[in-house]
């Protein structure tokens, strides 16, 4: 049996996002005690907080342009993916910026994920 990659892995997760289905993409690749973080905000803790934190920023899109992926590095057990994004959020209005989000992997998930973008 082949293990496969952080490459591979954050390739697939990145192709899950583009097409629709971040969501999914989180079950498969983020550890149950991940933490996740915006900018320099606290962080927040556990999948099921992340999981929910998650669907209410999807839920809140009331339109989507585009995303694309600009970048990608991969170092030992961590990986960059540089974004463009370009929606429009129900709270935030229109948003088309570029963001860094930074994964560090333990046993092949996500165990720490934090987003860097300008405001």
């Amino acid at each position: 049996m082949t293990q496969t990659t952080i490459e591979e892995k954050i390739k697939t997760l990145n192709s899950l996002i583009l097409g629709g289905k971040a969501m999914d993409g989180f079950e498969m690749y983020y550890d149950d005690q991940v933490i996740m973080q915006e900018n320099e905000l606290a962080p927040t803790a556990g999948k099921e907080a992340n999981r929910q934190r998650e669907l209410k920023f999807f839920s809140d899109i009331t339109e989507f342009r585009g995303a694309k992926v600009l970048n990608l590095a991969v170092g030992e057990n961590v990986s960059f993916v540089t974004w463009h994004f370009d929606y429009t959020h129900k709270e935030w209005g229109v948003r088309n910026y570029t963001q860094v989000s930074v994964q560090h992997w333990k046993n092949g998930k996500i165990i720490k994920e934090q987003f860097f973008y300008g405001n």
